[in-house]
């Protein structure tokens, strides 16, 4: 008897236990269909992520987690060769690896790129400058328009856009959304299907190719003025040669003549300062062309019981190989992290040797004009710079390139080393000519003396820099405080660096 009723008893429990089970389960299932069904949500200000929280406090906190990625690496410290390069544009003035989503806007409002605008003085950049670091800009080009966002410096909108990406940027209520137009523009000339077109993988990258992607700002007349719009050089298709071949074809340009974003203040040579093309140099991986997303490893699905949702943590796959990597790879994560760390080292290999020999071309361009070369003589050396260092900087400003495309990453950079060469030689011959044949390149292995070469007064910059976040700055974050545009649960001050702190 004993026997049957300890039975009756353990059933018992099994089964009120199964019940909970049960609940629990359907709990999350249904949970799971809301959150996968999308919704009615009502969010009154859309530029405040914090406001999604309610909504998505899973993805939430993955957002949040950006903040994290808080690093600053001094880039031009690292390699100053940069300064060289890019004498004559702000990037040599200062230069950072890109931090987390968090990061945007302070670190565009901190960079000595955007200058140090006052009441008197504008920035030397276009307003083009913060299309792709805030939710704000959406809000400004829905109520704005296009045109009007796109008109004027920098400084124009420094107390409109205040929140750093989040979630407005790349979503409507539950749904993926892109609504920077200049992407389904650029779709368009490359004859490709438009956002709306495009299937729902496709989307999960198209959602980060609005921001990562080769663009320039093309002028276009707004009344009495001129708006620098973003505009994506895909006419020709989206690869290196077809975007450098549209940028040289004058007939794309109201002026005629082929484009460059700046002359390079030490050689006179026209570049093309490629931006960050993750999204066409992705598309020429392996990974890429198997269909895998952006968002497949740089924002891995996490699993908590029945609901399944995306890690909006966006960040580098090494640090979610378990979720990122190891889902489709049966290798370990040791040997994954080995095969990466070589092909990240012959990258490293390559861009340094490339780099230094332009870096080098330029300064023996800047020997030969002052020997007394001419404009014809020099015509071709400066040419082979221009087509060597769109290549090299291509090939680099894809920050994951080793990753996302080693085999094409290291071809281009091989490409863009033999154009530099090319470019030396033909410099060897002019300087020969005009009784410079013993011209040694100056010491550029520092960051001090890169820029100094470059012709920057780094003090000055920094001083400037200093008065403006304690005057003009302070003006931009209490007006947006007294707008109500400010997000001020997620700004947080006590985080406020740059690589130039420190240094006056």
């Amino acid at each position: 008897m004993k026997k049957y009723i300890a039975l009756l008893s353990v059933s018992l429990i099994a089964i009120v236990a199964l019940g909970f089970l049960a609940t629990d389960i359907n709990a999350k299932e249904e949970e799971r269909k809301q959150i996968n069904a999308g919704r009615p949500i009502a969010i009154e200000k859309p530029t405040f992520t914090s406001q999604w929280q309610r909504y998505f406090p899973r993805q939430f906190d993955g957002w949040k987690n950006t903040k994290k990625s808080a690093d600053i690496v001094d880039m031009i410290d690292k390699y100053p060769a940069l300064a060289i390069v890019w004498a004559g544009y702000p990037f040599s003035k200062d230069y950072n690896a890109p931090r987390g989503h968090y990061y945007s806007v302070q670190d565009n409002v901190n960079t000595l790129r955007v200058g140090a605008p006052s009441d008197k003085v504008d920035s030397p950049l276009p307003t083009a400058c913060w299309t792709c670091k805030s939710p704000d800009v959406v809000r400004l080009m829905e109520t704005k328009g296009d045109m009007e966002f796109y008109t004027g410096k920098w400084d124009k909108w420094g107390s409109e856009i205040v929140n750093p990406i989040g979630c407005y940027d790349c979503h409507y209520k539950g749904e993926l959304k892109v609504k920077r137009s200049f992407l389904d523009k650029g779709l368009q000339e490359a004859k490709l299907p438009t956002f709306a077109d495009s299937t729902h993988q496709t989307k999960r990258d198209l959602v980060c190719a609005q921001c990562h992607s080769e663009y320039y700002f093309r002028p276009i007349q707004n009344g009495e003025t001129t708006a620098m719009v973003v505009t994506l050089p895909w006419k020709n298709g989206l690869g290196v040669e077809e975007q450098m071949s549209y940028y040289n074809d004058g007939k794309n340009f109201p002026n005629g003549k082929p484009f460059f974003d700046f002359e390079n203040k030490i050689s006179k040579a026209k570049i093309v300062k490629a931006q960050h093309p993750d999204y066409e140099l992705h598309l020429t991986g392996i990974h890429g062309k198997n269909g895998v997303s952006c968002a497949d490893c740089h924002m891995p699905y996490k699993q908590e019981g029945a609901i399944k949702y995306s890690d909006h943590r966006v960040q580098s796959p090494f640090e979610t190989m378990d979720t990122s990597c190891m889902v489709c790879h049966r290798e370990s994560e040791n040997k994954l992290k080995a095969i990466l760390k070589e092909k990240y080292d012959r990258k490293e290999l390559l861009f340094g040797v490339t780099v230094n020999n332009l870096a080098s071309a330029h300064l023996e361009a800047k020997q030969a004009w002052d020997s007394g070369a001419s404009d014809a003589e020099m015509a071709n050396a400066l040419n082979l710079i221009r087509e060597g260092q769109w290549r090299w900087d291509y090939a680099v400003a894809s920050h994951g390139g080793f990753f996302h495309a080693p085999d094409e990453t290291l071809f281009i950079l091989a490409k863009a080393n033999d154009y530099a060469q090319q470019a030396r030689v033909a410099l060897k011959e002019i300087l020969g000519k005009h009784g410079a044949a013993n011209y040694v390149v100056p010491d550029f292995s520092s960051k001090e003396k890169a820029q100094a070469l470059a012709g920057w007064d780094m003090k000055k910059l920094v001083a400037e820099k200093q008065t403006f976040k304690d005057t003009l700055e302070q003006t931009w974050i209490k007006a947006a405080k007294e707008n109500g545009v400010l997000d001020e649960a997620l700004r947080d001050y006590k985080d406020d660096r740059a690589s130039w702190f420190g240094s006056k």
